[in-house]
């Protein structure tokens, strides 16, 4: 009986060493059921582990599904694998597949936001780069929590994007981005530019809403604080500001010619029909346009018109703003075919 015992318990040992041997083997073993070239892993938000497992083995990253569901139901958390592209090497283990998965940074996208684009064109660049799309874009540059976070007052991020070039983990969510370009002005707008601009009477708001129609009216940035010194003056002198920018902004579409119907619209942001700056910004500012109005040219103009070669004539008075507009007109004649 005993030896009996001792046989059974001997057979069980073996068949549990046996079975412990070939988990270690299905684990650890490289090369045992993953490619022998690069691959790559494409996971969106929302995929699970299962659906993982089999986009691995629709791409022949791996042989056999079976083996890495079955190390990742074993070995806690490596399961657990972020939204991302991966580039995946050759010959790895079960283990370290899901290893590399479960802790190997994402491919990152390197994006750049030119100065001057509305938040709509930010999330359409946003939603062709990343694993969003655009309208979850926007209502993250809309949402309450995130603009309390950042100390934002207004209704949505318009105007506090900061332009730049900047790379993106691929799987980042709009909250994520959002918050990254937000916190990107806030690195910039230091304690000595806001006692600028509060020594100006500048609020947060009224800086980048002034700084975002000068930064729609030219591309030149020498121009800028002359561009700036007008719209301040015309504001000292109760003069409504008159800008294109803010119209098209209005409109709510893609910028296209306006026309004299377009300056009659009722919406707050028509600067041609109601005094003061507009509610909000209507584009995000770089850092030109910004520095722009807190060091204005001191100038009497209040008037300018687009030269037709790329920048603006600037005039004091009616009259010359007047022969500006008939020099601009003749070189768009002169250049028509």
């Amino acid at each position: 009986m005993l030896s009996d015992k001792s046989s059974a318990q001997k057979t069980l040992f073996a068949g549990l060493f046996l079975l412990l041997l070939s988990l270690c083997g299905i684990f650890f073993i490289p090369g045992l059921n993953t490619a022998g070239m690069p691959t790559r892993l494409v996971v969106h938000r929302g995929s699970g582990f299962m659906a993982i497992a089999d986009t691995l083995r629709r791409n022949e990253a791996i042989k056999n599904r079976w083996q890495v569901v079955l190390t990742g139901r074993m070995i806690p958390g490596l399961h657990k694998i972020k939204p991302g592209r991966y580039s995946i090497p050759p010959g790895l283990s079960n283990f370290g597949l899901l290893r590399y998965l479960h802790t190997h940074h994402q491919d990152e996208v390197r994006i750049t936001i030119p100065e001057g684009l509305e938040q709509r064109e930010i999330a359409r660049r946003m939603a062709g780069k990343l694993d969003m799309d655009s309208s979850r874009f926007m209502k993250a540059a809309k949402n309450a929590a995130l603009l309390s976070k950042y100390r934002i007052s207004a209704q949505s991020a318009e105007g506090y994007l900061f332009p730049g070039t900047y790379d993106f983990a691929w799987g980042s969510t709009p909250d994520e981005v959002a918050g990254f370009l937000i916190s990107r002005f806030r690195l910039f707008y230091s304690d000595s530019l806001q006692r600028a601009a509060a020594s100006k009477g500048l609020t947060e708001t009224s800086l980048l809403t002034l700084a975002s129609i000068v930064e729609a009216e030219t591309p030149l940035d020498e121009e800028k604080p002359l561009v700036a010194g007008v719209y301040l003056n015309r504001l000292k002198k109760g003069m409504r500001l008159q800008a294109d920018p803010t119209v098209q902004y209005a409109l709510d579409g893609p910028p296209r010619h306006l026309y004299y119907k377009d300056l009659a619209i009722d919406s707050p942001y028509n600067t041609y029909r109601y005094g003061g700056l507009p509610p909000g910004p209507i584009c995000n500012p770089g850092t030109a346009s910004i520095l722009a109005v807190l060091n204005p040219e001191e100038t009497g103009f209040i008037y300018f018109v687009a030269t037709g070669k790329g920048g603006h004539y600037f005039a004091e008075t009616i009259a010359a703003h007047h022969e500006n507009i008939r020099k601009y007109k003749a070189a768009k004649h002169a250049s028509l075919p």
